[in-house]
């Protein structure tokens, strides 16, 4: 053989190896891919080392009194190392243990049979993968501690295999009291404070080494942590917790009775500026439930309505010196305003009637007629300007993000018709909370104050940030103090006389406005659809706390459309009542700056049925009580009349017309102190009659 003949023979032969390990190899990926695929995959899964971040412990949420509003609180899931029962030592703690651990686990989650359980323990220790979740529910503290107590679980992790993969959870002890407005996390997302306030509650995060596990879950790896996470910061917030609460089930119940679309309440301190109470109900589809799923206080922007008559009128009083006594004739109520037609809600008008009239029964015309007179004739520009000054046309920057801006445009020159429109709440744009800083500062003696839902923050006792070292508040207050003292009695005269005089009470005043609004729908305003407020501050004589109650398309028994006055109104006295009724302090302040004389009085006499028997039969008196219990007493033409008197359970009973020992004897049995002044039977008492009582208050009384 040549040398010719063997090289080429050598090259056929390197030639075909290469050809046969190509193949090989491409077989090999061919056979890894496909026919073994799932073999490795499946081993691949079972241990794979990384470095991850590990979660910090969320900050918690305190309402003003230091009530948890929302917390993280330690679940666990459940899980085994079968590895570890394949020791020698083990190995008998297994087969022991294994078919009454399986029992228990299918009592307790009552999810599959224990055969599944035994299944799926025993397939796993099989195929030796070292972690399987045996069930995904968290289960808490006292659910652990007793599976510990388990078969093979009580050997613990390292000759039991037990394995309890700790999860923070959110949790609300007052469950979904103020849900949106305290927020949570949903698909990722987050709302109200845990959203405006995450970068401070979520902490700083730390590492870890952990494992992937069977399900594509991973766990750590004792020892492995690198850094340690640092716990988020505790968000102090200004909610009141029985203002909230009172403030919700008021709003719910006149939503219910009415059938309405959606509704928000409001009630702020008025020297601080600080949010009591915040909530806001929508309707759900395909029912009468309601749940908080939207802002409608921060971002529901809308036509303010009569409302908005209020910053009209502290604008012509600034301006032009309008007073409460100016005459307006409104007419037969109606008013041609370009091509449209202004009306008043009273058929026929109101005539000539003053200035305070005019806003007390909420005339339309009469507003606009004043306004033309003081701001018509090129000086509307003077308006717009004052309602920039009262920052109406500007951002609140509320705490709670996004934050709604206020649409008030000005009209071009030559509009004469937008000026009486915007003066009465139509052609603007704002939110509920808005309009109440508005009143807010009427009620603050001028001193516009941004409101605040969060205080600060804290860690440990430690103040990180103090929000109201930042909050914003205008020292110059909106309008001079003739100008306040004249509106605020525009504002008690809407409770004494005009559109919210169902409201009325003698115990304490209320200074408000209603605001019935047609909506605004496919660009056309229609009848019938209406968006109602109430916006005020009480007790009107030292205004402490200021409200605005919204309800859209509230309706009444028959179907009809309802006002403000029937819907929204009533809300407000319902919670300026039971906050009355529980805050002791406005009681000392109402007595410094009240006339004594206005008090729940009465001159009827109350005893009980079976002493007024006592004392007829004694004078041989024919008529008695009817009744058993406590009967009232009235004369009645020279006649005594009897009338049941009703004590009504967790409520504050009437007890004017009692003498002292009664009226000892009633009040402390409901768990009342007492302190009473003066001689003979009842006069007065500081808490009205029909408010739900609480006990352990003080109920001061006047005897007389």
């Amino acid at each position: 053989m040549n040398i010719k003949k063997d090289i080429v023979l050598r090259l056929r032969l390197v030639f075909l190896l290469i050809i046969f390990f190509a193949v090989g190899i491409v077989w090999r990926i061919v056979q890894l891919q496909t026919i073994e695929g799932d073999k490795w995959r499946k081993e691949a899964s079972k241990r794979y080392v990384r470095k991850r971040t590990i979660e910090a412990v969320r900050g918690n949420i305190y309402a003003d009194d230091g009530s948890l509003l929302a917390t993280s609180l330690p679940k666990y899931r459940l899980g085994f190392d079968p590895l570890v029962t394949l020791s020698d030592k083990n190995k008998q703690i297994f087969d022991d243990g294994i078919i009454p651990l399986c029992h228990k686990l299918a009592d307790f989650y009552k999810d599959k049979d224990w055969k599944d359980y035994y299944a799926m323990i025993t397939l796993a220790r099989h195929d030796k993968i070292s972690y399987i979740m045996l069930n995904d529910k968290l289960i808490d503290y006292q659910e652990m501690e007793q599976m510990k107590t388990w078969p093979i679980f009580e050997h613990g992790k390292y000759k039991g295999g037990v394995v309890f993969d700790k999860v923070n959870v959110r949790y609300n002890p007052f469950g979904k009291m103020g849900f949106r407005t305290i927020g949570y996390q949903k698909d990722k997302s987050k709302v109200g404070i845990e959203n405006s306030f995450n970068a401070q509650l979520a902490g700083t995060p730390g590492k870890g080494v952990f494992e992937k596990i069977a399900g594509g879950s991973w766990r750590p790896i004792d020892g492995g942590e690198e850094s340690i996470p640092i716990p988020g910061l505790d968000v102090y917030t200004t909610i009141n917790v029985n203002i909230q609460d009172v403030a919700e089930s008021s709003l719910l119940k006149a939503l219910q009775k009415y059938g309405a679309d959606k509704g928000c309440v409001v009630v702020m301190e008025v020297a601080t500026g600080e949010i009591k109470a915040m909530t806001n109900l929508t309707k759900m589809k395909g029912g009468d439930s309601y749940a908080e799923t939207y802002n409608h206080a921060v971002l529901g922007l809308s036509d303010p309505g009569s409302v908005f008559k209020l910053p009209s009128m502290v604008a012509m009083m600034e301006e032009g010196e309008l007073t409460n006594e100016e005459m307006v004739k409104t007419g037969n109520g109606t008013m041609r305003i370009g091509d449209k037609i202004l009306k008043d809600s009273k058929v026929g008008g109101y005539g000539t009637i003053s200035a305070q009239s005019v806003f007390e029964h909420s005339s339309n015309v009469g507003t606009a007629l004043l306004m033309l007179k003081y701001f018509g004739k090129g000086k509307y520009r003077k308006y717009y300007d004052k309602l920039h000054e009262f920052h109406l046309d500007e951002p609140l920057h509320f705490q709670l993000r996004p934050d709604a801006r206020p649409v008030i445009n000005r009209p071009k020159r030559g509009d004469v018709i937008a000026l009486p429109w915007n003066s009465i709440g139509y052609g603007t744009l704002l939110t509920p909370l808005q309009m109440l800083a508005f009143y807010n500062a009427i009620a603050n003696d001028g001193k516009w104050i941004q409101p605040i839902i969060v205080k600060h923050t804290k860690i440990a006792d430690k103040i990180e940030d103090d929000y109201r070292v930042s909050q914003v508040v205008y020292d110059t207050p909106l309008c001079s103090p003739e100008t306040l003292a004249k509106v605020r009695k525009m504002l008690e005269g809407v409770v004494e006389r005009g559109t919210a005089s169902n409201i009325r009470n003698d115990l304490y005043k209320i200074a408000g406005k209603t605001g019935t609004s047609q909506k605004l729908i496919d660009g056309q305003y229609r009848v019938g659809k209406y968006y109602t407020s109430f916006i005020g501050y009480f007790p009107a004589e030292a205004p402490k706390y200021s409200c605005v109650v919204m309800i859209d398309e509230p309706h009444g028994v028959k179907q009809e459309a309802l006002f403000a006055s029937d819907a929204s109104a009533p809300v407000f006295k319902e919670i300026a009542d039971k906050i009355y009724a529980c805050d002791i302090q406005m009681h000392k302040l109402l007595a410094k700056n009240s006339n004594p004389a206005v008090k729940f009085t009465s001159h009827k006499q109350v005893a009980h049925s079976s002493d007024i028997k006592a004392i007829c039969s004694e004078f041989g008196i024919e008529k008695v009580p009817a009744n058993e219990g406590w009967t009232s007493i009235e004369e009645n033409n020279g006649a005594i009349e009897f009338d049941e008197h009703k004590n009504p359970k967790n409520k504050v009973p009437d007890i004017r017309g009692m003498s002292l020992r009664d009226a000892l004897y009633v009040l402390e049995n409901k768990g009342f102190k007492v302190k009473y002044r003066g001689l003979g039977r009842v006069k007065s008492q500081s808490i009205p009659p029909g408010v739900v009582a609480s006990k352990n208050r003080t109920i001061d009384l006047v005897l007389n």
